[in-house]
């Protein structure tokens, strides 16, 4: 259900957010925004190479490990185009439910071999006369094509709002009525969240228990695969659990874990969803609401951060291509770390926030360094799992960069209140003293005619 608001929010939230401010307000507010998702994902996968090689929980051999599901093979390059074409895309309608992915399809093509070739003639066959010029030999190849998925190609539809936002921000008085028109249709979205809210419990109950219903043998889940797990567990811990916390007091000088505590909603729908962009609507409930977030931050810096923000996933990537060549005894030189720290934070970039995208994007991983790429099915058992838990990472990660951000950019904020002469924070506290005065004008009037009488 949390799916139906989810495009209305990238386009209304972050059109509304962007356009509320100036160009230069909201300049300032990308490069903080920018600056802190890229050192929290670098410092993500820099703990789970650390947890990953003090665990060690590959010790051992693959050959007793459980193999699950297949994995398609992608390169780097390819997945870089598709990250390309999905920042554009040429039709916004289409964007809403489809992504561009390249495909690889099996094509025949004829080699002709020239007689001299003795080494290749022989293997064709054997008694071939040397009086032949050339033979031909039929061979197959796999061939990239242009394809598509099923699935909303968040990160298109982040750009054009954010280049549409900046355009009605410049419009001033002439942009006005579409400004008040997205702002309109972000309170009927969250109007909906706040409906869908009461039955997602039981909706997040049943999405987890039918996980757990379609795996066949949960003994599968032993030996180096649960220590995996829970190397996987502690490393997320450290993350969301130490690391962001005290980068928001550090910066800020305010309680985490009241910021925290206003999150409880977000963080439980993330780990039933396991889509950081199906719990976006009511991530933006939960900052603006409860924390008192400013709207014209959290609409600006959620839309990307649930697109490009991915800590959880980072951390898991390179934790899970160190445990595969545990696995497959490779000993990994400096080189080979420092290429799959870059690696998994770059594909943690490009993973879309739908369930189970880093397992896609670890192919590249495994590829920059030269491990076996087929190992990804060792890990696949547990990866419903633990997606969970990385798109609850993902999901604080972006609401305390919110937090900072609001933080950092308050004196732009304030600057732009007075600028418009219609401060948020006015607006918010005269609320009650309009309903005070009015009382008080009430029961003044009976004073005033009885003295008059």
């Amino acid at each position: 259900c949390l799916l139906v608001g989810v495009l209305e929010a990238f386009e209304a939230l972050a059109l509304a957010g962007i356009a509320a401010l100036d160009s230069k307000a909201s300049g300032k507010m990308g490069v903080r925004a920018v600056v802190y998702y890229m050192s929290t994902t670098i410092i993500a996968v820099l703990i789970g190479i650390i947890i990953v090689v003090i665990i060690h929980p590959g010790k051992g051999t693959k050959e007793n490990m459980h193999r699950e599901g297949k994995i398609v093979q992608v390169t780097a390059a390819d997945a870089f185009l598709d990250l390309i074409r999905n920042m554009f895309p040429p039709n916004l309608v289409e964007a809403c439910f489809k992504q561009f992915k390249t495909n690889y399809e099996k094509r025949m093509f004829k080699v002709d071999i020239p007689s001299n070739d003795t080494s290749t003639m022989a293997s064709i066959i054997s008694n071939v006369s040397a009086a032949m010029e050339t033979l031909t030999q039929m061979k197959e190849e796999m061939v990239p094509v242009p394809g598509s998925v099923n699935g909303v190609n968040a990160l298109g539809l982040v750009v054009f709002s954010i280049s549409f936002g900046l355009v009605i921000g410049s419009m001033k008085e002439q942009g006005q009525a579409l400004k008040d028109f997205f702002d309109s249709l972000n309170e009927a979205i969250m109007r909906l969240v706040a409906l869908i809210m009461w039955y997602a419990p039981l909706g997040i109950l049943f999405l987890i228990a039918g996980k757990i219903v379609e795996m066949e043998d949960m003994g599968v889940i032993g030996g180096q695969l649960a220590m995996y797990t829970v190397t996987v567990i502690i490393g997320l811990l450290i993350h969301a659990v130490i690391v962001l916390p005290l980068l928001y007091f550090l910066i800020t000088r305010k309680n985490p874990w009241v910021f925290i505590g206003g999150l409880i909603q977000a963080l439980v729908t993330a780990l039933g969803t396991s889509s950081s962009s199906a719990t976006l609507p009511v991530t933006f409930k939960c900052l603006e609401e409860i924390n008192g977030v400013d709207k014209r931050v959290t609409r600006f810096v959620l839309p990307v951060g649930a697109t490009i923000n991915m800590d959880g996933t980072a951390l898991y990537e390179a934790l899970a291509a160190i445990f595969i060549a545990q696995v497959n005894n490779f000993d990994l030189n400096f080189g080979q770390i420092i290429t799959i720290s870059i690696t998994a934070t770059a594909a943690s970039i490009g993973a879309a926030g739908i369930p189970q995208a880093g397992l896609v994007t670890m192919v590249i991983v495994l590829t920059s360094v030269g491990l076996p790429t087929d190992d990804i099915t060792l890990i696949i058992a547990v990866d419903w799992f633990l997606d969970r838990l990385r798109t609850t990472t993902n999901v604080l990660g972006d609401s305390i960069g919110a937090g900072i951000v609001e933080h950092l950019s308050r004196h732009e904020l304030k600057n732009r209140d007075a600028e418009m002469g219609n401060s948020v924070i006015e607006e918010n506290e005269m609320k009650k003293p309009y309903q005070l005065i009015s009382q008080e004008n009430e029961s003044e009037k009976p004073l005033d005619s009885e003295t008059k009488m």
